[in-house]
């Protein structure tokens, strides 16, 4: 429990400040960096479906959706690494 009123404030002000998340402009609005990454991610997952479908992998790969799902998450991390981080 907070000593004084002033401790609380200051508590208060740390726990509801914000991170400052990554941000790009983008037609002149600022987007956020994550939704980038997602969107890559999935665009990721769809083709990695689609390269299945085409090349008749899809019969022979079990559980096909942890698969694509999986490669999506990995691009998403992928992007976010090499873009946002390094």
């Amino acid at each position: 429990m907070p000593k004084s009123p002033k401790t609380l404030i200051l508590t208060a002000s740390f726990l509801l400040s914000g991170c400052g998340a990554p941000s790009f402009n983008l037609f002149g609005a600022f987007f956020p960096a994550w939704m980038v990454c997602a969107l890559t991610g999935i665009v990721g997952a769809l083709a990695a479906r689609g390269f299945c479908m085409i090349t008749g992998l899809s019969s022979e790969i079990p559980h096909q959706l942890a698969v694509c799902t999986a490669i999506g998450a990995i691009l998403t991390i992928l992007v976010w690494l090499l873009f946002f981080e390094l």
